[in-house]
């Protein structure tokens, strides 16, 4: 009997003072790999449904998205259909034997090509469009090639090769466009300067040490001397970042931990000690109308950011508050509404990436 109780107690990690938090764990397993690549390997080459988010300058700009973006014409939008080629090469990384390899190789190869790449860039550089995906879409191109130059597969280097004046581009228009910018964007969508910054600066620091430093000095200017972020007024109905949280990760990456964890006291007080007090699992009520299931895509980047910063910290109430973010949404993303198929399995793999815990394929 003796036995029994110190095996439960054990169990519940009840001890002297109390009961502790039972620790939880994610895997990023294959089985999680292949539930998730279905969704970005039909949609990047799914010309429609198809959002344009182009300016007119006449009606020679009126031609069908794989005209118009023929390296990221699919998964409704620009900024997705990147991010759908990212979550196919970071799936690959992860799972070099992944069985639908030969297939994702082919299918993105058909669309990066150095012809499709330069008719991005004369986009980029049209008069009218020279803002275009600012800075979301740029933010996700920058991962994309991150991924490709880390990828061990052949074809890899031959897309970034392909990719590389494409993202060029993007890092001259991310620096001139920081350098214009005395004020940083807080909302909970694509304007959010600290999330563009964040995925920029993981690019940045391994590849493009103009961009990092100028990632390093914007970020002190805009969030050094911050206070009390409102984070109980989060979520707002149509957000799939939070505002709060991109900020707290990206300054983890910037400030050494020490100065970074007597500025996360003062910018989100009481945070570090309970999170679970000011952060409540964000509910979708409908996952057919775009605009509610970008909270899905918020659970999502909670996720990623808590355990960014939890494993930073060594707080392990932070990552079982982003594994709960994650369980919520992760279990519901096969709900057949191309709203969220279209774009979810991005976050959702950024989060499993971010997780404390390795894949089972590395």
């Amino acid at each position: 009997m003796k036995t029994i109780l110190l095996l439960l107690l054990f169990v519940f990690g009840a001890t002297a003072h109390g009961t502790a938090q039972i620790k939880s764990t994610l895997v990023f397993d294959e089985n999680k790999a292949e539930h998730l690549y279905r969704f970005a390997f039909s949609c990047i080459d799914q010309e429609y449904p198809n959002k344009p988010g182009e300016v007119l300058g006449d009606d020679s700009y009126l031609a069908p998205p794989r005209l118009q973006h023929p390296a990221f014409y699919g998964c409704f939008d620009w900024h997705s259909s990147v991010h759908g080629h990212w979550a196919l090469v970071a799936i690959l990384n992860n799972f070099p034997g992944f069985h639908q390899k030969d297939s994702i190789w082919i299918k993105i190869g058909k669309n990066i090509t150095p012809e499709n790449i330069q008719k991005e860039i004369d986009f980029l550089n049209d008069k009218y469009n020279k803002e275009f995906e600012r800075t979301y879409g740029w933010a996700w191109l920058l991962k994309l090639d991150e991924a490709l130059r880390e990828s061990d597969f052949p074809k890899s280097d031959t897309l970034h090769q392909n990719l590389l004046p494409l993202v060029d581009l993007i890092s001259a228009k991310y620096i001139e466009f920081l350098d214009k910018l005395n004020y940083p964007i807080r909302v909970g969508e694509h304007p959010n300067t600290a999330f563009g910054m964040s995925f920029a600066y993981d690019y940045a620091k391994k590849y493009d040490a103009r961009l990092a430093e100028k990632i390093e000095e914007k970020a002190l200017q805009y969030y050094l001397k911050d206070c009390g972020c409102p984070l109980t007024w989060e979520p707002g109905g149509f957000d799939f970042l939070s505002p709060c949280l991109q900020e707290a990760s990206l300054m983890m990456k910037i400030l050494p931990k020490k100065e970074y964890k007597k500025w996360l006291k003062e910018f989100m007080p009481g945070f570090e000690k309970n999170p679970a007090k000011y952060l409540e699992i964000a509910v979708v009520t409908d996952r057919s109308d775009g605009k509610l299931a970008h909270l899905d895509g918020l659970n999502f980047s909670r996720a990623w950011c808590l355990f960014e910063m939890g494993k930073a910290l060594n707080n392990h109430k932070m990552i079982d508050l982003g594994i709960q973010h994650f369980n919520y949404s992760f279990e519901r993303m096969d709900s057949g509404e191309y709203a969220g198929a279209h774009w979810l399995a991005s976050f959702a793999l950024v989060a499993l990436k971010a997780s404390p815990n390795p894949s089972v394929g590395e």
